[in-house]
């Protein structure tokens, strides 16, 4: 937590803003997310146990400074994620400056409720607390636009799946898939890579990762290293090929 608290309106209770700050580009910010990301006197973010946040990493080139900065600390470990407890912890602790009149603006990569982290505390605050959720750009559009693929066209049913599902679950969603997103391909890619092969998809595969970040980078399939794919990766399948053909 970093510098003041901003005046307290003893009359007013502050408003809980869940702002979608994109996939990672800072210009990919909404300007409605950039007007009320410079107006909160309170910022809160998540970040890892130890280390910098990538989502504060985004915004920093539009912070004025003066802000109070709260770092929401959550063990990225998926047998404990989400985390119980630490947004159980998070929630008393912004609840605090909202009782106190201060609206805060929690950040979210991507869009808030699109497996963003914002629905924890959106759980947990939204009968207390007016509180309101700005979209961002997801990573899901965000990869296809860097890729150069469309996501569905027509009556295409567009699949999302997260990579930590099980081989034989993955298989079975993408039997006969017309368009499908594998999302958080991160060490799950062999598994991934392997299912594309047996269902003949590999071809027509497109991988990505930190889309539209300075490090992002495109390789086909057989160039990733089976351990090598971070987190933040995707790969987007159309069984046409292309959604336009």
């Amino acid at each position: 937590m970093t510098t003041n608290n901003g005046p307290t309106n003893s009359g007013r209770t502050g408003r809980l803003y869940g702002l979608g700050i994109g996939p990672g580009d800072p210009e990919l910010i909404t300007l409605k997310a950039l007007r009320l990301l410079q107006a909160a006197p309170v910022v809160a973010y998540p970040a890892p146990d130890t280390g910098e946040s990538l989502a504060r990493a985004i915004v920093a080139p539009h912070l004025q400074g003066g802000q109070t900065e709260i770092a929401i600390r959550v063990p990225m470990v998926t047998a404990r994620f989400p985390a119980q407890e630490v947004y159980d912890r998070a929630a008393e602790e912004l609840g605090e400056h909202l009782e106190a009149g201060r609206d805060v603006a929690v950040l979210c990569e991507g869009d808030p409720f699109f497996y963003g982290s914002f629905m924890y505390l959106f759980g947990r605050m939204a009968e207390r607390f007016p509180v309101e959720v700005v979209p961002g750009v997801s990573s899901l559009t965000a990869c296809a636009a860097t890729l150069g693929t469309a996501l569905a066209a027509r009556n295409d049913i567009l699949t999302v799946l997260p990579a930590p599902l099980e081989a034989g679950t993955l298989k079975a969603r993408l039997q006969g898939v017309e368009a499908a997103a594998i999302i958080k391909v991160g060490r799950h890619f062999a598994k991934v890579k392997q299912v594309l092969d047996e269902l003949g998809l590999a071809d027509r595969a497109h991988y990505i990762e930190r889309a539209t970040m300075e490090n992002q980078r495109i390789l086909p399939l057989d160039a990733v290293a089976e351990e090598g794919a971070p987190y933040f990766s995707m790969i987007l399948i159309h069984r046409r090929g292309e959604a336009w053909t």
